[in-house]
């Protein structure tokens, strides 16, 4: 009898050993769209985490965005939704908008203890209405690159303001830069097959050339036929179609596209975001040929920039299978080991203090810049109706592109008359 009560609190033993195991082996679920560097970069803070929870992993999924949205969307609405969410501050709004479903991160950021890194613009930036739908973790910094080879070939240096573009770009077109003897190079690589797509490009002219707003300011006044805003519009229209420094078909071009355009050698001037150098400066793809620096000054009083041109974060659903776990890898994500592993495979980061040793000489030039910076002003956030209008306006300036007018101020005028009369009608109907 004795014998077989040692069996039976053995085996309980072995048992509750093996319950406890299973129970402290949990795995996060992330989704995200970053891509290998996203991947890896979640696969490092997988990897600290566990450090202090064992038996936590964290696996990444990475979609396309367009996926990563219908996905996101679709889970949450259904209660099949992933651990945690990561994506662009707008990005992470339609979530929201589409789903109500993501937790209010505000007391979440309250225990967090060391966050004086974050600024007010970043917390503002992070709330949409009532609510902190991100833990801001990455600033999205977006410059101007260009062939070095190229600008080499054609005898340039990097464009400075926007006529020293324009004479680059038409050199870049027309002079075979790439020395193939085929006349199949192009200017720019830019998008515009969507609302976001065009409407991003002209945000990086905007606010690169040292203006404020795009399309609509705080007070909810169009901008765009003041005669700075439309200067910059108005050259930014040409480049698509009078100017031809766009491949034919970059009207029906999203960012895959655009990024064919760029990573198959065709175009010398296009946006670096801090995410593309680590890729950019391998052997396999522009091996390092190309430089960085800001978008072309139009108007020699204002300081031209680089684009901050977002703020990436963490959300987490309401209806996440492990929230409270989720949370905490959330508050992890703020850390300092966390964010230098963002930094060393994404590029970006939020805090100050992190070593910059191990980058590139151009991830330097993001992580710590010395160029000016221009911060995009998040008309989402203000305006609940923004999406509608950017949609009428992106719209309006494709029909512009697709068939050029003879007279682009009178185009700019009818527009913004447009625009104001839409915005009245949006503000009526809240």
């Amino acid at each position: 009898m004795k014998t077989r009560r040692v069996l039976l609190k053995a085996l309980t033993a072995v048992a509750s050993t093996m319950f406890m195991g299973a129970a402290a082996a949990q795995e996060l679920v992330v989704w995200h769209d970053l891509g290998e560097n996203g991947i890896k970069w979640f696969s490092a803070m997988s990897t600290e985490f566990a450090k202090t929870r064992p038996g936590v992993t964290v696996r990444s999924i990475n979609y396309p965005t367009e996926q990563w949205f219908g996905r996101s969307i679709s889970a949450l609405n259904t209660n099949t939704a992933p651990d945690l969410l990561f994506n662009n501050y707008e990005r992470v709004i339609r979530i929201e908008d589409q789903t109500r479903k993501l937790m209010d991160l505000t007391p979440v950021l309250a225990q967090v203890a060391d966050k004086s890194f974050l600024s007010e613009t970043d917390l503002d930036v992070a709330t949409h209405g009532k609510k902190m739908i991100i833990l801001p973790t990455q600033r999205v910094q977006m410059a101007l690159g260009v062939r070095k080879s190229w600008l080499d070939k054609v005898g340039e240096k990097f464009p400075a303001t926007w006529e020293d573009a324009k004479r680059v770009a038409t050199k870049f077109r027309d002079n075979d830069p790439d020395g193939n003897g085929t006349a199949n190079t192009f200017g720019f690589a830019l998008q515009a097959a969507k609302p976001r797509d065009l409407i991003h490009m002209l945000d990086l002219f905007v606010f690169g050339s040292g203006l404020k707003h795009t399309l609509i300011d705080p007070q909810g006044r169009i901008v765009i036929d003041q005669p700075r805003h439309a200067q910059v519009l108005e050259e930014f229209l040409r480049t698509y179609s009078d100017y031809r420094f766009v491949p034919p078909d970059t009207i029906n071009h999203s960012f895959p596209e655009m990024y064919q355009v760029i990573e198959g050698g065709r175009a010398g001037m296009f946006r670096v975001g801090d995410w593309n150098v680590k890729k950019w400066d391998g052997a396999t793809v522009l091996k390092g040929d190309f430089v960085i620096g800001p978008w072309p000054s139009f108007d020699a009083s204002r300081r031209n920039a680089v684009v901050i041109g977002g703020m990436r974060g963490v959300a987490v659903p309401e209806n996440s299978p492990n929230k409270a776990l989720a949370v905490e890898f959330a508050k992890f994500m703020l850390g300092k080991t966390a964010q230098q592993a963002s930094l060393d495979n994404v590029g970006s980061a939020v805090r100050k203090d992190l070593d910059g040793s191990a980058l590139s000489e151009r991830q330097r030039m993001f992580a710590a810049p010395a160029w000016q910076l221009a911060a995009y002003d998040f008309p989402e956030a203000t305006h609940a109706f923004y999406p509608e209008l950017e949609a009428a306006f992106h719209r309006k300036l494709l029909s512009g592109i697709s068939k050029p007018p003879a007279n682009w101020k009178a185009f700019i005028a009818e527009t913004a008359t447009e625009m104001r009369e839409l915005t009245a009608r949006l503000q009526a109907r809240k």
